[in-house]
């Protein structure tokens, strides 16, 4: 396992969390904002806004975790990102070309039979 794209993954996630957190905290202070002003006189609507906004920002919380520092010998995200993308172009443009070749093989085969009779048909007729 590559310590540098668990730190990427790691980073990501977080930052993936801070925001949940920050639109769970802006939805309850929007439907708080709104009900004060006397904008939402729904009830059914402020608890549910507020039920979804505290259960975003729960789940958000429930995720932080102190993982221990990458060692000093881990790779970049950015090199761990080219080599993949290396690897996959590389595998990418072998497919690319055998079905490049096998279109090329279809060409052929349909300019070679493309004007031939059909043996079961009337011997006259040309197709």
């Amino acid at each position: 396992m590559v310590c540098g794209g668990h730190v990427c993954s790691k980073n990501s996630l977080c930052a993936l969390n801070i925001l949940y957190c920050m639109v769970s905290l802006l939805m309850i202070g929007a439907v708080a904002w709104g009900k004060w002003l006397g904008m939402v006189s729904s009830i059914r609507v402020v608890a549910a806004v507020m039920g979804v906004g505290i259960f975003l920002l729960l789940v958000a919380l429930s995720c932080f975790r102190s993982s221990p520092s990458p060692s000093p010998s881990c790779q970049t995200c950015s090199s761990i990102m080219q080599e993949h993308a290396g690897k996959v172009l590389r595998f990418v443009g072998g497919v690319g070309l055998f079905f490049s070749f096998t279109e090329i093989f279809g060409v052929w085969l349909a300019h070679k039979y493309r004007n031939t009779k059909d043996p079961r048909s009337n011997p006259g007729a040309f197709l």
